[in-house]
């Protein structure tokens, strides 16, 4: 697997790939990476000759600095999973490579998209998103850019931003991988304790509760009761959302009537467990 760090470096390697007639599969990541990415990574080798990784702690995507600095950073032990997944070429740059002015004056708004959910708990946070996103795909060029399904709202969010840039890239969604107790594979897992590693399994109990409340009957508003009160019975937990949600992330508990909805639907949760904030969600069948 070849490293390189330039953006310059980055598009000559695609260039020669695609002279000698290579797809490109591109998996985003901001490393810390875990079986959740190297699942992407496997799932772009059986499409593409060529599978590009990155690497990019993207600051635009903290709100907060001290979450910045502690954001875990292994380059060397990244490198080893992305090549033993089949990565071929990681793009990790620095900050200064892709924000050569200290940052972008010109950058992304997530719109309607950003004013929900994480956009109102993380303010700033999918503007980020949606910035490097871009960055990322014009850089790279991919015939297709993989992302996990944990983290939804993203995934809607490149989605759209795909469409309505009118960019030539296939998005692919990927199941969410999990823990045998359940818990969704996450980089912010490691900065969980003993303790708090237990309790985080609250997320998907809540979310098995409230779907199957949905299923049973109660419809989405029952289900977001049911998983909420799954979390807040955790002492080490606490709520921020459960939500309902189509694949636009429209609510559909919403007070008024919601019309034109679209499946399949999913049930999301966020919540900080022994100071982390952790997110999931669950596709419940239409």
């Amino acid at each position: 697997m070849r490293l390189v760090e330039t953006i310059g470096e980055l598009r000559a390697e695609v260039a020669e790939q695609r002279r000698a007639g290579a797809g490109v599969g591109l998996v985003p990541t901001m490393g810390a990476l875990h079986a959740g990415h190297a699942s992407l990574v496997e799932r772009a080798r059986d499409r593409h000759a060529l599978v590009l990784a990155s690497i990019f702690v993207n600051p635009l995507q903290f709100e907060r600095p001290d979450d910045l600095e502690r954001y875990p950073r292994d380059l060397e032990r990244d490198l080893a999973l992305l090549e033993r997944s089949g990565a071929q070429v990681c793009f990790a740059p620095v900050a200064k490579e892709m924000y050569p002015d200290g940052g972008p004056i010109v950058s992304v708004d997530p719109g309607t998209i950003g004013a929900t959910l994480e956009g109102v708990s993380r303010p700033g946070h999918l503007s980020g998103v949606a910035t490097v996103v871009a960055k990322l795909l014009c850089i790279a060029t991919p015939d297709a850019a993989y992302f996990g399904e944990k983290d939804f709202q993203q995934l809607v969010l490149v989605r759209r931003l795909v469409r309505d840039l009118s960019m030539p890239v296939d998005v692919v969604g990927c199941a969410t991988v999990r823990e045998p107790d359940g818990l969704a594979t996450s980089s912010r897992n490691a900065r969980l304790s003993v303790a708090g590693r237990a309790a985080a399994t609250v997320l998907h109990r809540a979310l098995l509760a409230g779907s199957a409340a949905w299923r049973a009957g109660r419809g989405p508003g029952g289900a977001e009761t049911v998983a909420a009160q799954e979390v807040r019975a955790e002492p080490l937990a606490t709520l921020d959302y459960t939500a309902a949600v189509d694949d636009r992330l429209t609510r559909l508990a919403a007070p008024a009537p919601v019309t034109g909805v679209t499946g399949p639907f999913r049930l999301l949760v966020a919540a900080t467990v022994d100071g982390v904030r952790l997110v999931d969600n669950v596709e419940v069948p239409s």
